[in-house]
């Protein structure tokens, strides 16, 4: 086996340019002696912000949109680029991930916190901050599910995403990954206008990062220490690989 992609589990969680080892999860990874162990977080920083650049070159404008990102410090390259783009911000992490009624609506706050928090966050039970098990069957009766009804544009992590869902999402946008047939058929039966997804379509799912990342890792054949960002983004346009962008009503 060349690499493992680790699913349902982060190894790391991000705040500027500092990375934050999780717990849990690398309790997880330890249990491999030779096989690198990816989470999508190395590719995540890289793919995802080409995403953004994708969208406003294929003309889907972004400057002005209100964005409620459920949970931005597994998705803090996305967040910069949307943050950057011009949009209107919303970050859920206190909101949906501590449950914390506090949103927070700047860029530069959520940078200032996520520093601050994050220390103490990746030593929690993972369990605590991400659907896990059966938790990502059922869906939220949260009143915090209005932010959605407030912002244009809902991404990140696609079982965070569903878990607060509300039934109605007329004409929103989902910015996210991993999801099935099934996943798509539900998002369009609740009114959702585009699915967009970070990771390119194959036989009508969206793979997580965490598989995708894996996969260069096994392309790329050398140690995981010496792969960057640009050993990634090479791949990523040398495969010519695009989102998905699908308008679903």
């Amino acid at each position: 086996m060349s690499a493992i992609g680790l699913g349902g589990i982060d190894l790391y969680l991000y705040a500027g340019d500092k990375r934050y080892r999780v717990r849990d999860g690398v309790r997880l990874a330890k249990a491999v002696k030779q096989t690198p162990v990816v989470d999508g977080s190395g590719l995540k920083n890289t793919l995802e912000r080409e995403t953004i650049d994708y969208l406003k070159a294929e003309g889907m404008p972004l400057a002005g949109k209100k964005v409620l990102m459920v949970s931005a410090v597994d998705r803090f390259g996305m967040a910069q680029a949307l943050a950057a783009a011009g949009c209107d911000m919303i970050f859920g992490d206190l909101i949906f991930g501590l449950n914390v009624p506090i949103a927070i609506r700047s860029f530069r706050t959520f940078n200032v916190l996520a520093k601050i928090l994050l220390p103490i966050v990746v030593r929690l039970p993972f369990k605590i901050l991400y659907p896990t098990g059966e938790k990502q069957d059922k869906e939220s009766k949260s009143k915090n599910a209005r932010y959605y009804q407030e912002a244009d544009i809902i991404a990140g992590d696609y079982l965070f995403i569903r878990k607060f869902m509300p039934a109605k999402m007329m004409g929103k946008w989902i910015l996210t990954n991993t999801v099935t047939k099934e996943d798509v058929d539900d998002l369009r039966r609740r009114g959702v206008k585009y699915l967009i997804t970070t990771t390119p379509e194959f036989d009508g799912r969206s793979f997580g990062t965490n598989v995708m990342e894996a996969l260069f890792v096994a392309i790329l054949n050398k140690p995981l220490a010496e792969i960057t960002s640009a050993d990634y983004l090479e791949l990523i346009r040398g495969l010519s690989l695009k989102p998905r962008i699908e308008r679903l009503n």
